[in-house]
């Protein structure tokens, strides 16, 4: 058992997922203050001494205010670092910029490098995360990184939620098929995918799906929902090959855009996704949202690594 204790830290926008990892710890959150200034600069105190203090900043990272969040924990990390923190571990479930990870045309930069630059800048010790993107990212980092996976708590609602005897797991592109087949051997189920073919660059001309779905239930697993057009089309084209119904999981719903019209509007049962990113408010909005809470996962991880013992018994199984 370490002699220093956990501080758990948040901003004070979407500390939903915070309060939950507090209360499963029960560990009360850190006494913060945040100050938007008129010109849009933010100051930040701790009220309280972390001078060689186990820090956690627990942040959710979703749609439409990136920037402004991402500076935000920066802050958060580097005033921790300045207060004699002995350690700085950044939990940001959902990575900002994950899929600017390679230079995909010139000229461009590579986001998630920068991303990784800055937080080690600023002090972080460790970051933990959670289906990143791109695995590689983890080699952007010069400090240990730890990317959790949702598959645990992803077969857990499955079986608790789904007569998933009567279902498949469906792939919605080529990319995520290795992830679809690890669910699908998890659940010692059949899997299918949908390849898109493309006219020309980011124009989906066609889905064909690579499969036998009739009279299934189809579980079409991803990463993460945008805008969730590509969910709707991937729902009707299954349906019309005699799919019994269809129900999407995503690890990171960030539902920008039009995406809950598009989900209302579409012929998908339900969209389950974790609160790896805040969606409360749109949850109002859609009845066919459903969440997969995370916070157990994240709060096993702090407990794990706060006493120095493995976190790889949490990417194969949900704590007990």
């Amino acid at each position: 058992m370490a002699n220093n204790s956990i501080k758990l830290l948040a901003p004070d926008v979407h500390r939903g997922l915070a309060e939950l990892v507090s209360k499963r710890l029960g560990v009360p959150l850190t006494d913060c203050k945040i100050i938007r200034d008129p010109t849009g600069e933010v100051s930040f105190s701790i009220g309280e001494s972390v001078r060689d203090q186990d820090i956690f900043i627990i942040t959710q990272i979703g749609s439409g205010v990136v920037n402004d969040r991402v500076l935000e924990l920066l802050i958060m990390i580097n005033a921790s670092k300045t207060a004699s923190a002995r350690r700085i571990t950044a939990i940001i479930p959902n990575f900002p910029y994950a899929r600017q990870d390679r230079k995909d045309k010139s000229r461009a930069p590579i986001t998630a490098k920068l991303m990784a630059d800055m937080l080690t800048t600023a002090g972080c010790d460790h970051v933990i995360t959670m289906d990143l993107h791109a695995s590689q990212i983890q080699g952007f980092f010069d400090v240990p990184v730890d990317n959790l996976y949702a598959e645990p708590s992803v077969v857990r609602y499955i079986k608790e939620n789904v007569k998933y005897d009567e279902a498949i797991i469906i792939s919605p592109d080529a990319g995520g098929a290795k992830r679809a087949a690890g669910l699908a051997d998890r659940l010692d189920l059949n899997f299918a995918l949908i390849h898109k073919e493309r006219a020309r660059a980011n124009e989906v001309s066609r889905m064909v799906l690579v499969g036998d779905v009739t009279g299934k239930i189809c579980i079409i697993v991803d990463d993460m929902a945008d805008t969730c057009g590509t969910l709707a089309k991937a729902a009707e084209i299954l349906l019309e090959n005699r799919a019994q119904s269809v129900i999407a999981i995503v690890t990171h719903g960030v539902l920008s855009g039009n995406a809950i019209n598009n989900i209302n509007n579409s012929k998908l049962d339900r969209v389950v996704c974790t609160n790896t990113v805040p969606f409360e408010d749109k949850m109002k909005l859609c009845p066919k949202l459903d969440v997969i809470d995370i916070s157990g996962v994240l709060a096993e991880s702090i407990r794990r690594l706060h006493n120095g013992e493995s976190i790889s018994y949490l990417f194969k199984h949900y704590p007990l």
